[in-house]
């Protein structure tokens, strides 16, 4: 079994990578609102200076830029290859800039993955 983790650094393109993703075989993921640490020390990342009654005009001032963390287990060393061939088809080369980073981890041991009763 293996743990990938996404991290997309576009936002906007979530919706079509989970499309494609379940396209590819994956049957549940999990995602994240995160920011990279670059984004925090140059405060792009966090917003904290948002009044305690705001208006509109407060939440349009400084844009949050944030990225998203998706996260799924497979049993399959194949899915790892489909996968990432999903995600490269919306991303483009992850080993460009400002694409996102794929990771992938061995899972030596997993409880409650296999729920029985699941319904599909």
């Amino acid at each position: 079994m293996y743990l990938i983790i996404l991290f997309l650094y576009n936002p906007d393109l979530l919706e079509e990578v989970l499309k494609e993703w379940e396209e590819a075989g994956v049957e549940n993921a999990t995602v994240q609102f995160s920011t990279g640490m670059e984004r925090v020390i140059q405060k792009q990342g966090i917003r904290d200076d948002i009044p305690l009654i705001p208006s509109l005009d407060d939440f349009y001032e400084a844009p949050e830029t944030v990225s998203r963390t998706i996260f799924t287990a497979v049993k399959e060393e194949a899915m790892i290859d489909k996968i990432l061939a999903a995600t490269q088809r919306i991303t483009g080369d992850l080993n460009n800039e400002k694409t996102g980073v794929m990771l992938v981890l061995p899972v030596l041991k997993a409880y409650g993955i296999d729920k029985q009763g699941k319904s599909k």
